[in-house]
């Protein structure tokens, strides 16, 4: 019986020492981000890569106006893929799709003055508590850390935009609203 006590024990103790591990490596990350290192990027290229990177579900990018950013590429292709991913999980969640609805996510963008917004748009069941859904180690994903969304709005605040998650009117799920300044009106505030 001892031995199986300590044996929990020890159980207990190197599944607590791998959790509080996550949680330094994930603050670390946190922590750690580097000032972009911008260059002019096509948005429309950009945008259709990070959507085939999503091999789940097909994720839909409806075409918008061409539009130039200046960015951080592997920063912004970063937070673009865990703002896909995050629908993509919402979208997949069987339990939350009604019956002859498929998952779906899509990602649309438009020109407005002298930034686009993108938003990336899922049909899944939304979010319980917007307000949470940025505040640092919150998740509400089994093994999920809540620094993803942490991370993409430090990213994109970094590139002079902001984000913000909204449940759709009328619809089921949640938009991803992004919006950044265009490489011209990049150039005239720096």
């Amino acid at each position: 019986d001892q031995r199986k006590d300590f044996a929990k024990g020890l159980g207990i103790i190197e599944a607590r020492a791998a959790s509080l591990n996550r949680f330094l490596q994930a603050y670390r990350q946190l922590a750690q981000m580097p000032r972009p290192a911008l260059a002019r990027v096509q948005l429309r290229p950009l945008l259709e890569r990070i959507a085939a990177l999503e091999v789940r579900l097909t994720v839909k990018v409806d075409p918008g106006p061409d539009a130039t950013l200046m960015i951080d590429l592997d920063q912004f292709e970063q937070m673009l893929i865990n703002i896909v991913r995050n629908g993509a999980d919402a979208a997949l969640q069987s339990d939350h799709v009604p019956a002859g609805a498929a998952p779906e996510v899509e990602i649309r963008w438009e020109a407005r003055d002298n930034a686009v917004l993108i938003e990336v748009m899922d049909n899944g069941p939304g979010l319980l508590n917007p307000e949470n859904a940025f505040v640092p180690f919150y998740t509400t994903k089994a093994g999920g850390s809540g620094i993803g969304l942490v991370l993409s709005r430090q990213i994109i605040e970094a590139h002079g935009g902001s984000i913000q998650l909204v449940n759709r009117g009328g619809e089921r799920g949640c938009a991803a609203q992004i919006s950044i300044p265009l490489a011209e009106s990049s150039q005239r505030a720096s």
